[in-house]
């Protein structure tokens, strides 16, 4: 051990937390560093991993000094009530500059071009606004996930934590703002919440409406993977009621939830109704990023409604869902150390986490309108790729 450092030693050597530390060795970045139990060995020799963007020659952000806060540039877009079908004229008439870029890579991303998006966020890693970078970051670390750079993904995932605890002695407007996009990072993903993380309660009354109408879609999330369906529901239909259904995105989220719950609780009549909202309020800006996000939690419900009415919308929401699975799980198993099934169809996907979810094979031939035979064979074959036998050891596999 003569030749290693302690996560202390290398923290204090290369002027970065122990917890950054941790990240860097749970993510391979270390060359040579070993685990021992919960602890790790870092070599004496190994240099401090670089921002992964400057492999091509990209500058790293700048430290979390310094920032100013305008909420116009706080994911804009999200913010913004526009009628649907008129997303893109509610771009194009924000101011020019920082507000219209931010709302022009969320554009890009909600509606599935993570490409685009990730270009567009870029530029404002290293922003002194402090609105511009918590945004860029956020869209960023989602559209690489999509694209497959799960190491640019890492970092700005990263920057988001690291935002949270550096911002802590700052206004609390600024703190309101690194909490939700920190919560929202992290509970999308289905992570451990941040070390620092504040209460909900006490960051949402400082967020502007459209915002705090997301921050409740993250919080009706964070219940549902509680295991708490019927109040999360309860959060939706409140923030629905308060306000939120003016704003498109957020609506549309708290909607995909609400989907959610209703399945675990064995009510598709109120799925159904959720999704068709959802589904009227995306379609006209073709903002389908969502769907597919969401496709392992909705219980079948795109199978048994979206596909046999828009079979093409319903191919790009598949083609979404296995492009963002792909990065998610990059993501979320290691960290997590949970084993999400990542070798499934996405028809044997939804009806295994149908059965994990206590539903019989009567009840989801029912919901898709399929024979039971053909119900046992997709659950049978999913349980054969994951080496389980009972649907209680398919449950483990399934999203969490």
């Amino acid at each position: 051990m003569n030749n290693y450092d302690s996560i202390r030693e290398a923290a204090e050597k290369w002027g970065v937390s122990e917890r950054r530390i941790n990240q860097y060795c749970s993510q391979g970045r270390i060359p040579g560093a070993k685990k021992f139990g919960k602890s790790w060995a870092i070599p004496a020799d190994a240099q401090k991993p670089k921002d992964p963007r400057q492999v091509k020659g990209r500058k790293a952000p700048s430290p979390h000094t310094g920032y100013l806060l305008d909420h116009a540039h706080l994911m804009p877009l999200m913010n913004t009530a526009f009628a649907p079908g008129r997303c893109k004229e509610a771009v194009e008439a924000m101011a020019e500059g920082i507000q219209r870029d931010i709302a022009l890579a969320e554009y890009h991303y909600f509606s599935g071009h993570p490409e685009e998006a990730a270009k567009e966020a870029e530029p404002y890693l290293t922003s002194s606004d402090m609105g511009a970078r918590l945004s860029a970051c956020l869209i960023y670390a989602y559209a690489n996930l999509s694209i497959g750079q799960i190491p640019y993904a890492r970092f700005a995932l990263g920057e988001l934590k690291d935002s949270l605890s550096a911002d802590g002695e700052q206004a609390p407007a600024m703190q309101a703002a690194s909490a939700f996009i920190a919560f929202t990072g992290a509970v999308l993903l289905h992570l451990p919440l941040p070390e620092h993380m504040p209460q909900v309660e006490s960051f949402l009354p400082l967020l502007p409406e459209g915002l705090r109408s997301f921050a409740l879609y993250v919080q009706s999330h964070y219940l549902y993977l509680k295991e708490e369906y019927a109040r999360s529901a309860g959060v939706v239909e409140a923030a629905l009621a308060m306000g939120a259904a003016r704003y498109p995105i957020p609506a549309i989220y708290l909607h995909l939830i609400a989907v959610m719950d209703h399945m675990s609780l064995k009510q598709p009549q109120q799925a159904q109704e959720h999704l068709l909202r959802a589904w009227e309020i995306a379609r006209p800006d073709d903002l389908i990023e969502g769907f597919g996000e969401h496709h392992g939690l909705l219980g079948a419900m795109l199978e048994a409604v979206i596909k046999p009415k828009w079979p093409k919308d319903f191919k790009r929401i598949i083609d979404i869902t296995y492009r963002f699975s792909f990065g998610w799980r990059r993501v979320h198993n290691p960290i997590t150390g949970h084993d999400v099934a990542d070798n499934l169809t996405t028809s044997e996907f939804s009806m295994a986490m149908l059965a994990a979810r206590g539903w019989t094979n009567q009840e989801i031939a029912r919901h898709l309108n399929i024979s039971v035979n053909t119900v046992k064979s997709h659950i049978s074959e999913a349980m054969r790729k994951l080496h389980v036998e009972t649907r209680k050891e398919l449950k483990q596999y399934m999203l969490k």
